[in-house]
C-alpha cells in the first residue's frame, strides 16, 4: 500500500504526465504486476495501441508517460519509478547508461523517426508542394517546433533549417513547445500557422482530415534513430523485458510501420540464413 501511496504522489508531482492505458482486460489472463513505461511524445499513438494489443494478447498491462525524451531522461535520473524508457534518440538512453540508472545490455533501437511541415487543412499555404518555402510568406508569423534543448525532433528541425539555410531568416519566429505533441498543438490551435512535427503524429487517427503535411528530406537532419532501454532500479525487469519482445516482433513492428516509422534493418548477427 506504501509504495502505491507513493507512485500516486509522484504521477501528481510530475504534472499529471503518467496515466493508465484503460484497456479492458485480456479473457483469463492476468499478470501479476503492471510495468510503467515512458515515452517520447511522438508515440503517444502507436505505443498506445501497442499497448492495448499487448494487453489483450497476454493479459498484462502497461501504464504510459509521455513527455520530451530530455524531461523523461531527468526524471528517471531523479527517481522516477519507470520500467522501460522509448527515447526520440539514442543519446538520451545511453547518458542513462552511463549513468547506471539503465541495463546497458537492454538498449535497443526500435525504429527511425520521421519529421514532416504540418499546416492545418484550411491553410492557403501550399505545403505539400511548396514545402519549406512556405516559411517565407508573409502570413506565416509563427512557426512551431519541439524545444531542441530536450527533444529530438526539435533539434531535427533546427538541423533542417539550417541545411537549407532557412534558419537565420525564420528564427526570430520559432515558438517551441516542450515537446512535439505540444508544438503540433501550437499549430492546432492557430497560434502558429506552421509547425514541424513527427510524421507519427501527422499519421495519428486523431489529426486524418485536420491538416496537410510535407516530409522533411531525410537528407536535411541527422537520422532520428529512436532507442529504448530497461531501467535498472526497476523491479519488474521480467515484465519489461517481455513487453520490449513484443515491441521488436511482428505486431509492434506492424504498429510502428502503420505510424510512418522505419523499422531498422536487422544486424548482421541476427539476420536469417538463407535456406539452402
Amino acid at each position: 500500500m506504501l509504495g502505491k501511496m507513493k507512485f500516486c504522489c509522484y504521477s501528481v508531482c510530475t504534472i499529471g504526465l503518467l496515466f493508465s492505458s484503460s484497456f479492458g482486460f485480456a479473457a483469463e489472463k492476468k499478470c501479476p504486476h503492471e510495468i510503467v513505461v515512458a515515452a517520447a511524445a511522438d508515440l503517444n499513438s502507436a505505443l498506445k495501441d501497442i499497448g492495448e494489443e499487448y494487453e489483450k494478447k497476454t493479459g498484462c498491462r502497461v501504464k504510459l508517460a509521455f513527455g520530451s525524451s530530455g524531461a523523461l531522461t531527468q526524471q528517471i535520473q531523479n527517481g522516477a519509478p519507470f520500467d522501460v524508457f522509448f527515447s526520440a534518440d539514442m543519446d538520451y538512453p545511453r547518458q542513462l547508461i552511463a549513468s547506471r540508472v539503465a541495463d546497458g545490455a537492454s538498449l535497443y533501437q526500435y525504429a527511425v523517426g520521421k519529421l514532416v511541415l504540418w499546416v492545418p487543412a484550411d491553410s492557403p499555404l501550399d505545403v505539400e508542394h511548396k514545402g519549406l518555402n512556405i516559411l517565407l510568406d508573409p502570413s506565416v508569423k509563427k512557426i512551431a517546433i519541439a524545444n531542441p534543448e530536450r527533444a529530438p525532433y526539435g533539434k531535427a528541425a533546427v538541423a533542417a533549417l539550417k541545411h537549407v539555410e532557412l534558419y537565420d531568416q525564420v528564427s526570430s519566429r520559432l515558438v517551441m513547445g516542450e515537446n512535439i505533441s505540444q508544438a503540433a498543438q501550437f499549430v492546432e490551435s492557430g497560434n502558429a500557422q506552421a509547425g514541424f512535427v513527427a510524421m507519427a503524429h501527422a499519421a495519428s487517427p486523431a489529426m486524418q482530415g485536420k491538416g496537410k503535411f510535407w516530409e522533411i528530406p531525410a537528407e536535411a537532419y541527422p537520422a532520428l534513430a529512436q532507442g529504448l532501454v530497461v531501467t535498472a532500479p526497476s523491479k519488474r525487469k521480467k515484465e519489461a523485458e517481455a513487453f520490449v519482445d513484443f515491441v521488436k516482433g511482428k505486431d509492434g513492428g506492424d504498429v510502428l510501420t502503420k505510424y510512418g516509422f522505419t523499422l531498422p534493418a536487422l544486424p548482421v548477427a541476427q539476420a536469417p540464413v538463407p535456406a539452402k
